[in-house]
C-alpha cells in the first residue's frame, strides 16, 4: 500500500500544477457547512477586532496552547504558543486596516483554512496576505497554523 502513494506521489510531481485535477475529497467529508463556515467567521472576525485593537488577551487566546503551534510573521517566526504570546506582549498591532476576498473554507466539522487579503493606509502599493489554519477544540476554535506576509501588489 505505501509504494502506491508513492507512485501517485512521483506521478503528481512528475505534473505540471495546471494540468493536475482535483483530488476529490474523502466520501461522506462535508466541505463549507454553512453552520460550521458562520462559527468560523465569527472566531475570525473576533481575532481581526483584537489585531485591530491590539487586544493581546483575545488574541492570544485565539492561538491553541500548544508547542506545535506555529506563527510566521512580517518579520518575525514564533514556534510554539510561548514564543506566539511573547511576540503578542512586545507588538503594538498594526493599527486599522482593510479586508479583502477573505475566504474561509471549512472541512468537516472540525477543521478551517481562513485567508485573506489586507491593506493598510500607511503602506501604499502593498498587499498583506494573511492565512490561517483553524481546528475546533473542546474549548473552541484556535489557530494552530498562522502565515503573514507583505508584496509589492500584482499589476
Amino acid at each position: 500500500m505505501k509504494f502506491a502513494w508513492i507512485g501517485i506521489l512521483l506521478a503528481l510531481a512528475a505534473t505540471p500544477l495546471s494540468a493536475q485535477q482535483p483530488i476529490a475529497p474523502k466520501a461522506g467529508m462535508e466541505i463549507d457547512l454553512p453552520e460550521v463556515v458562520a462559527e468560523v467567521k465569527a472566531a475570525f472576525e473576533r481575532y481581526e477586532q483584537a489585531i485591530v485593537s491590539n487586544n493581546a488577551v483575545v488574541l492570544d487566546e485565539t492561538f491553541r496552547n500548544d508547542p506545535r503551534t506555529i506563527r510566521y510573521g512580517q518579520a518575525d517566526i514564533e514556534y510554539g504558543y510561548e514564543e506566539i504570546a511573547a511576540f503578542r506582549a512586545r507588538s503594538q498591532g498594526p493599527g486599522p486596516r482593510t479586508l479583502s476576498k477573505t475566504v474561509i473554507t471549512t472541512f468537516g466539522r472540525d477543521f478551517a483554512v481562513a485567508s485573506t487579503l489586507v491593506y493598510r493606509s500607511g503602506a501604499p502599493n502593498k498587499v498583506g496576505r494573511q492565512q490561517q489554519t483553524w481546528v475546533r477544540f473542546p474549548e473552541g476554535w484556535r489557530v494552530v497554523a498562522a502565515h503573514v506576509s507583505t508584496i509589492d501588489e500584482p499589476k
